[in-house]
């Protein structure tokens, strides 16, 4: 993936980088990646050489000096920066004169993105008092690390103020720099986190992801759901690679949506609560969808309210009533969305008569998206299309137009589909009719 598609970014985004180990080469690779005009600035000192990537270099002192060079805009890449006050930097833009940037901007429907951070070339770096600065109108923050830095000694040559970082790390100075040292880094209000306005999407880009030995990958993978509780993005890639080699994966917060609204009219019986290995079925599909860390998880009923409402109640859920679930699918579908929260990149929707459900194949789905980014990713076997299907968040208007007794699957002409081969026939089942349950029971 190349770095737009990766990082959700727009033509008219407001976008700043902070951190160490290819900021300014995401900053270029993002703007190239970007078409029109693009302004790029900085908040910070920017190495006086790299200006040269730029279309254009403009260098100004006053809002005045802004306001000429958007009367004569053109297309390409337009860096904006202060004057050079040091041998090779360039300071950052006043706070006045960077407003009045953004004001331009935000008029014209361009793009800015700003490099808020410096970090004298290391991999990594942890901010000073005053660091970094973000003004407040961005929207979107990418805090880059540079995994050249781990198994390296935490000194100055590997860290950018490495006093700073251990104590937000809790990792003595000398020591090697582990992933548990940078995800609690990054986790800490003082660290990663820190001047991050509080409405802006919060990305992780772990660069030079291929330079990273395998058992930190392993770790560092391991903790993304730790890192979604802070971040709406982790992105891993070597953007050096430019292009659509820039970016491995993209793992965003997936959400699991249960579609347990119906009244089992042909069974006879409400299937949500059939008894399966123990436990009612529906508690068993939520338990899968939890055990693969979709999150959050939401269950929208309608004809069972109070029964589901008991069997689920000691689960991290979220339980949403949908009035109109006698008029079809398409309104529980739309609940289910109406409940998610912002920054979710997508829902996998869950049947809750799907017995053979199973954590691996939410996993494989998950994975699949992460590589990939499809709108719609569904498990086939066989040649048959089998539930369930993750809906990227550019799908969710379209499933939020669907009318009637209709699913997801109305929506298949309208986004590619990438398919995910799957090897156990039995998710091919599901239970409509009292024959389904006993062949489902025959199985084990």
């Amino acid at each position: 993936m190349n770095l737009k598609h990766a990082l959700r970014i727009s033509e008219r985004s407001k976008v700043a980088l902070v951190g160490a180990g290819g900021k300014t080469t995401t900053l270029f690779a993002l703007a190239r990646s970007l078409e029109g005009s693009v302004i790029l600035t900085n908040s910070a000192h920017l190495g006086r050489s790299q200006a040269a990537l730029a279309d254009y270099h403009v260098i100004v002192e006053s809002r005045e000096e802004v306001d000429e060079i958007f009367a004569s805009l053109g297309d390409g890449v337009t860096l904006i920066t202060g004057v050079e006050r040091e041998s090779g930097r360039l300071i950052g833009l006043t706070p006045d004169v960077l407003n009045q940037v953004y004001s331009h901007a935000e008029r014209l429907n361009l793009p800015v993105i700003i490099e808020a951070d410096g970090s004298r070339m290391r991999p990594l770096k942890a901010p000073a008092e005053h660091e970094p600065p973000i003004p407040d109108w961005v929207d979107t923050v990418i805090v880059v690390c540079g995994l050249s830095g781990l198994g390296k000694p935490l000194n100055d040559s590997t860290v950018f103020r490495p006093e700073i970082f251990s104590q937000r790390a809790g990792l003595p100075l000398g020591q090697p720099v582990t992933p548990t040292a940078l995800i609690a880094y990054l986790l800490h209000p003082q660290g990663g986190l820190k001047n991050i306005p509080q409405h802006a999407r919060r990305i992780v880009l772990f660069n030079q992801w291929d330079e990273c030995k395998p058992e930190d990958q392993t770790l560092l993978l391991q903790n993304v759901p730790l890192l979604h509780e802070s971040y709406d993005a982790v992105v891993l890639g070597n953007v050096i690679h430019g292009g659509e080699d820039a970016v491995v994966a993209v793992y965003e917060p997936i959400a699991g949506i249960v579609l347990a609204a119906g009244a089992s009219q042909r069974l006879g019986i409400p299937k949500q609560l059939l008894s399966w290995k123990g436990k009612p079925l529906i508690r068993w599909i939520v338990e899968t969808a939890l055990g693969a860390h979709l999150s959050p998880v939401i269950v929208v009923v309608g004809a069972w309210i109070e029964p589901i409402q008991q069997v689920l109640a000691d689960l991290p859920v979220r339980i949403v009533v949908n009035p109109r679930w006698p008029n079809g699918v398409s309104t529980s579908v739309a609940c289910g969305l109406e409940a998610l929260p912002k920054g979710v990149g997508g829902a996998v929707f869950l049947l809750s008569d799907q017995p053979y459900l199973s954590v691996e194949l939410i996993r494989a789905l998950r994975d699949q998206h992460a590589h990939t980014l499809a709108p719609i990713v569904a498990p086939f076997v066989r040649g048959h299309r089998a539930n369930p299907v993750l809906f990227d968040q550019v799908t969710f208007p379209a499933l939020r137009q669907l009318q009637g007794d209709v699913g997801g699957r109305a929506i298949f002409g309208q986004f590619p589909v990438l398919p995910l081969e799957w090897f156990d026939e039995r998710v091919l089942l599901d239970i409509d009719q009292p024959e389904d349950w006993e062949q489902v029971q025959r199985m084990g």
